[in-house]
């Protein structure tokens, strides 16, 4: 085999003492890839390290496009209807919230300030059953403005909200209670009316106006939306708010707004970002996503591995092909190239086959779940514990780069080794052996 690949280079006027990375170590290296009958248990080691690389690559890259996905579909939908910025009084209530509310909008890179006056309730239905919820006042000229919101009605509309006669409640929370628009719902605050008794209990039912659906379902099951002069009446919070909530046009430059907006307060406020409240669930997050690249990552240096034991099985095999080499004139590292690009071709094309089988399964991945789903007769990432309707899969270009470089990287670092065992065999010994 050997001699028949140096006559072939020697035809194209290449010989074994050539340029390096040359068209006959090309050849001796491709040719050793194609294994023979005897060789067939190393073609086995080379195709499952094959495997291992396409199928870790693979898996790295769906893994992390469908966290990148949750988290760009938590953090929309979480600020999508909470504000990037929360600002609360510290000398005294917000008692002129519409004129201030009007200052802080007017700071450049604000989109909208939403005065808001919020409660715990227990909300029920005449028909039985009863869940917690958190009611937010907001005036209706505002929850229009709020997208989110406005653009989600799945049922009803927002002209009883605005005439001050209804409310607006999740999907989630209306089939859990068996309401309907138009139907009463019954709320219950532990801050009701002081009585020589003590504090009684505020009971109060509201005409429900519409459903609203953010696709979050903790969203859906628990919030309340009320028009804020009956919401300020209800909590005992006549002419005031408790927070502003400030809508701005970039989440992640929030810090550079935070002089603009303290001098456009005119007096002392505190300032609290989407960062600071979910500051907790998104280090989850981030934790999560960091631990799961790295014990992925295992897979591909498995799959490594198995190219160490491949190539060293493959170098032992082809002891006298590397004498007959060295003895026509074959340098050393010309040997060490020809294993070098052996095991890297390996590394090579199962990265290659990995990315195109992760970046397929990714753009079909809401395909793949139902499919899963429809196999095991069970829901996939059920929306009730995953907070999400629908599998997202978001791929970073430069994650997906470092994946790419990651696996080429282990692949031909596996290679070195056996490459250089394979240079330093004597030619002597290896045809004594043979």
């Amino acid at each position: 085999m050997a001699e028949a690949a140096v006559d072939r280079s020697s035809k194209s006027g290449l010989g074994p003492a050539g340029r390096p990375f040359s068209t006959f170590e090309r050849l001796v290296a491709w040719r050793y890839l194609r294994a023979r009958r005897k060789e067939a248990f190393i073609s086995v080691i080379a195709g499952f390290s094959f495997v291992g690389i396409m199928l870790g690559v693979a898996t790295l890259i769906i893994v992390m496009a469908v966290m990148n996905g949750f988290r760009t579909e938590l953090v929309s939908r979480i600020l999508g209807i909470n504000g990037h910025m929360i600002v609360q009084p510290v000398d005294g209530p917000f008692t002129d919230y519409p004129a201030l509310a009007s200052k802080l909008a007017a700071v450049p890179g604000v989109k909208m300030a939403l005065p808001l006056v919020e409660g715990q309730v227990l909300a029920s239905a005449q028909a039985g059953g009863s869940t917690g919820a958190l009611v937010r006042g907001a005036r209706a000229d505002d929850l229009t403005k709020l997208k989110t919101i406005s653009d989600n009605i799945k049922s009803g509309d927002m002209v009883g909200y605005a005439s001050g006669d209804g409310v607006l409640i999740g999907t989630r929370m209306a089939d859990q209670l068996g309401l309907r628009v138009g139907d009463l719902i019954t709320l219950t605050s532990p801050d009701g009316d002081i009585t020589p008794m003590g504090v009684s209990p505020r009971i109060k039912s509201y005409k429900i106006s519409g459903l609203f659906e953010i696709g979050m379902s903790e969203y859906d099951s628990s919030i309340i939306f009320m028009p804020l002069e009956e919401a300020q009446l209800y909590f005992n919070a006549e002419g005031l708010v408790q927070s502003i909530e400030l809508f701005v046009d970039h989440p992640d430059d929030i810090d550079t707004l935070r002089p603009k907006v303290e001098e456009a307060a005119g007096r002392q406020i505190a300032i609290t970002d989407w960062r600071q409240r979910n500051q907790t669930f998104f280090s989850a997050l981030q934790v999560e996503r960091n631990v799961m690249f790295m014990i992925l990552t295992l897979i591909v240096l498995v799959a490594a591995l198995n190219i160490i034991s491949g190539l060293i099985m493959l170098v032992k095999d082809k002891g006298s092909d590397i004498a007959i080499l060295r003895t026509m004139g074959a340098s050393a590292g010309a040997i060490m190239r020809i294993f070098f690009m052996t095991g890297a071709a390996i590394g090579i094309v199962g990265t290659v086959a990995g990315v195109l089988l992760g970046v397929l399964v990714c753009v079909n991945i809401e395909s793949v779940r139902q499919f899963f789903s429809w196999m095991s007769g069970t829901v996939l990432f059920n929306p009730q514990v995953y907070f999400l309707s629908q599998l997202p899969a978001e791929m970073d270009l430069s994650e997906t780069i470092s994946i790419v470089v990651m696996a080429l990287t282990l692949s031909f670092i596996a290679t070195i080794f056996p490459a250089w065992r394979a240079s330093k065999l004597d030619p002597v010994q290896a045809l004594r052996y043979e």
